[in-house]
């Protein structure tokens, strides 16, 4: 048997990463690059904050406009609050794509150049995660999508050693060629650079129907992220491109729009277990205009966080600044609701303590991921953790890495 499976136990070994890391980003918040202004990332929380004040006048108010719970919105408030006054953006993207368009070359060169450098001059707020997002590998854009990555790559690692949550996003992928090339682009500007192999990773924007099935019926997503050889760090949905190519109207276009879950349903199963991060789209309806404008977006916009959420993707797009709001209430929220019961059953299984619920080794995982993301997003405190599981986010970890193969204490 071991003979017979060797080659087969490889494919599985190599393809299996491992779950994702602890803490995936909540979000991916893309500014066009002629709009990141000096301290963009303070810049977007002080305008969420600015909104959020003028449009609600306590927890109350909040909790009626967006439909969640009035103890859990005043429990959460000032951790919303914290979150937008010291992390408002945990991803941030610099977009030189469909938020910038078309501008002739100086201009792009321009734009890309001074957008890094105002990130770079605001390290100190800088993100966790940040990076660039440039045009398609499609013959009209590819040049200028190499371009820009040069440029940008460039003139980050002139200042400096490259971040460690820096990430590039490829969109508008629309054959495993492609995926294929960025990998080579990669090993090539890390070559130049005199980065480590492998340094350089990136995102895959599923946003075109030929990115989830080829003409042949098979899953193109899968073996793209296979062709990147380890590079792909994430697949993220792209609402809008995606379901027009479906022939969605355009009133009807949305995340949970049927359409959209089957693509996502695809890309979680290519991603499940490999490391590979997936992250849901984002919703065109912005919190602007007057007051019942604002709350009808921010009602429409923590329905759907919550929603991702529940269907196991912790991370979507913000595209506004007042999206912050209803980003962290919905997902504090979430965090907080799964806190008690999630932390009694992960304590009770370690402890073999008999419950209602027969959970079973895999369902670990299940248990200790969310509590992890609820730490890393400042949902929940390392304290509450350890008193609703008995275990701390070391633990956590070992317990997430571990999955089926973690073992009850005796």
């Amino acid at each position: 048997m071991d003979a017979l499976l060797a080659p087969s136990d490889a494919v599985v070994t190599a393809r299996h990463g491992g779950p994702p890391p602890a803490r995936q980003p909540v979000h991916t918040v893309y500014v066009p690059a002629d709009r990141v202004g000096p301290h963009p990332v303070r810049a977007y929380g002080a305008q969420a904050l600015d909104v959020l004040f003028r449009h609600v006048a306590a927890p109350d108010g909040l909790a009626e406009v967006t439909g969640i719970q009035r103890d859990m919105v005043w429990e959460v408030f000032p951790r919303l609050l914290r979150k937008l006054r010291a992390e408002p953006v945990e991803d941030l993207r610099i977009d030189l794509e469909d938020g910038y368009g078309l501008r002739p070359d100086d201009v792009e060169d321009a734009d890309a150049v001074s957008a890094t450098a105002r990130v770079l001059a605001s390290a100190d707020e800088a993100p966790p995660w940040w990076g660039v997002r440039v045009k398609s590998l499609e013959p009209t854009t590819r040049r200028r999508a190499l371009r820009s990555l040069d440029l940008v790559l460039g003139s980050v690692l002139e200042a400096g050693d490259l971040p460690a949550g820096f990430v590039v996003t490829l969109p508008k992928v629309s054959s495993v060629d492609q995926v294929a090339a960025m990998s080579l682009a990669c090993e090539r500007l890390e070559a130049a650079y005199g980065l480590p192999a492998g340094r350089l990773r990136f995102e895959i924007q599923v946003e075109t129907p030929e990115a989830v099935l080829a003409p042949d019926g098979t899953v193109t997503v899968a073996r793209a992220v296979a062709a990147a050889g380890g590079r792909v760090s994430g697949l993220h949905y792209g609402t809008y491109d995606y379901s027009a190519a479906l022939g969605v109207g355009a009133v009807q276009q949305s995340l949970d729009h049927p359409v959209a879950d089957h693509a996502k349903a695809v890309m979680q199963v290519v991603a499940a277990v490999t490391g590979v991060q997936v992250a849901d789209g984002s919703t065109n309806v912005l919190p602007v205009g007057g007051t019942s404008a604002v709350h009808a977006a921010w009602r429409l916009h923590a329905r759907l966080v919550r929603r991702s959420l529940e269907r196991g993707i912790p991370q979507g797009w913000d595209l506004h600044p007042a999206q912050l709001v209803t980003r962290y209430l919905a997902t504090f929220a979430f965090y907080r609701e799964n806190l008690e019961p999630v932390g009694r059953r992960l304590s009770a299984y370690l402890g073999g303590t008999p419950t209602g619920v027969l959970d079973e080794p895999a369902t670990v995982r299940a248990m200790a991921l969310p509590l992890l993301r609820g730490l890393g997003c400042w949902a929940v405190d390392e304290d509450e953790v350890r008193a609703a599981a008995g275990v701390g986010s070391a633990e956590l970890v070992q317990l997430a890495t571990a999955g089926a193969a973690v073992s009850r204490r005796r």
